[in-house]
Parts: structure tokens; C-alpha cells; sequence
């Protein structure tokens, strides 16, 4: 199994903060924010490529990161960082053009993990590792929402009783359930190609919640309903609570402890 970690994007939202460091990049608990992703990813048995895709703009930035953090990785595990060589926001690939610039720049043909750079989470990446193992379908990861208004900012999901999408809208203006989806998601190998066909058909490069939108009409896709919190960092003000409400050590790589959920994610 491959990793992408999604982090080419902006951050315009958290300006100043994000005028000269990657959100992902971020200070939390004394350490970056993407630590605690490659935390998680470590974990899982048969993931051996983790790859950063990050803009022109920061990519010596996670380069730097990246350097100290390899000592740290299993014998068996690479850590790299693509450089999808775009520099403004009105250039960026969006991030199902950088999922599918890395498919391409390393020629991937493998099982996919998709973890967008700035989510915050508690619960074990393992347990969605091994649902994916045990029924073998591309999966979505997903949360009942308790805020009625959040289901308007998320992809919202309807699931049949067998555990598989039967709808799902990406933002939706009416929505059909309280299934909120987040940037987390487990690909087959024999779905990749279709990365590059729902952008060659002109569909949505930017979201990642686009492509399981489209992909579900052409393949099943199950869902995982984790038992936790996931924080996605979107304004300075969600960081700032999240700074001082999601306790973590600098050092002891440990998972971090569950947190009180930042307003307005």
C-alpha cells in the first residue's frame, strides 16, 4: 500500500499564519501537524511509500521536515515529497489533479491511502486499515454529524444496510442524512485508472470529496464509521482552539489524546 498526504494547497483561509509555513506544517503540541498523520500511517502493516505532495511554493519547506522525520520510519517505509510545481493558487492542480500527478510521477499501481495534510484525529488509522483489508472495496471514512449546520459543509453520505454508499453529495443544499464524510480514503489498486478518467471526463479537480462522489456510480464503495474526533483546520481561530484543546507530547509520538471539537470545522 502507498499513502498521499494532500498538502499543495494555500491555506488562504488562515492568512497571516500560512503567508510563509505550509498548514500542515503548523505547529501543534510543539510539533508539525503532519507528524500526527505519519504517526497513524506508521501503523499500518503494509503501507510502505508515504508521499507528500505539496505547491512549489513550500516544498522545500516539507523537504527540511522530511529529513529528520525519515530517521524515525520503519526499515521498510519511504518518505517523500512530489513537488507538483505550481505556485500560485490560481495555477493549483486542486487536489484530485495532485492525487493524480503523484499516481503518474511515481507510476503508482498499488492500494491507496488519501489522507488530506491538515486533519486532526483520534482514533486508530489502523481499524479503517483493517475494514479495508476484510472486504476489499474502495472506502469512504465517516461520522454522524451532531450539528445540523455541518451537514451543509460536509460530503454527506446515505448507507445501505450492507455498509455501502447508496448516495452521496458532496456540500449538499438539502442534505439526506447526518452521514458526514472527511478526507480520508482507502483505494483498490484497479481504481486508480479512474482517478485519471474523472478528470479526463472534466469533473471537479479541487475537493477530494469529489472523486468518491462520482466513483461510488461506477463501483461500490463502502463506508467506515469511526469512533472518535477528526478536526479538519480551516480558519485561525480553529487553530488556535485546537492549540490549546488537543494535548499532545512534542516528543513521545504517542496518539493524542481526544480533544474538545474546534468550532466551526
Amino acid at each position: 500500500m502507498k499513502a498521499i498526504i494532500l498538502a499543495a494547497g494555500y491555506a488562504t483561509r488562515l492568512y497571516p499564519l500560512t503567508l510563509n509555513c505550509a498548514k500542515p506544517l503548523l505547529p501543534v503540541g510543539s510539533r508539525p501537524m503532519i507528524d500526527y498523520l505519519i504517526d497513524q500511517a506508521v501503523t499500518l502493516p503494509d503501507l510502505d511509500e508515504i508521499y507528500v505532495v505539496s505547491n512549489h511554493r513550500f516544498a522545500g519547506q516539507f523537504e527540511q521536515w522530511a529529513e529528520p522525520r525519515r530517521l524515525t520510519l520503519p526499515a521498510h517505509m519511504h518518505l517523500h515529497v512530489i513537488d507538483d510545481q505550481t505556485t500560485h493558487e490560481d495555477d493549483r492542480l486542486g487536489a484530485i489533479g495532485d492525487i493524480q500527478y503523484v499516481i503518474r510521477h511515481d507510476d503508482i499501481d498499488d492500494d491507496l491511502l488519501v489522507m488530506a495534510g491538515d486533519n486532526l484525529f483520534t482514533w486508530a488509522l489502523l481499524d479503517a486499515w483493517q475494514h479495508f483489508r476484510q472486504h476489499s472495496e474502495d472506502m469512504i471514512l465517516a461520522q454522524r454529524l451532531n450539528n445540523p449546520a455541518d451537514r451543509h459543509r460536509f460530503a454527506i453520505a446515505q448507507v445501505n444496510e450492507a455498509g455501502l454508499v447508496e448516495h452521496l453529495e458532496e456540500k449538499p443544499a438539502c442534505p439526506r442524512s447526518d452521514i458526514g464524510v472527511y478526507a480520508i480514503y482507502f483505494y483498490r489498486r484497479d481504481t486508480l485508472p479512474l482517478i485519471g478518467r474523472y478528470l479526463e471526463e472534466g469533473n471537479n479537480p479541487d475537493a477530494p470529496g469529489h472523486f468518491p462522489t462520482w466513483l461510488y456510480q461506477q463501483k461500490p464503495v463502502r463506508v467506515f464509521f469511526f469512533n472518535g474526533t477528526c478536526i479538519d483546520i480551516g480558519t485561525p481561530e480553529a487553530y488556535e482552539d485546537v492549540m490549546t484543546t488537543f494535548p499532545v507530547s512534542a516528543t513521545d509520538g504517542q496518539q493524542p489524546a481526544t480533544p474538545k471539537a474546534a468550532d466551526g470545522l
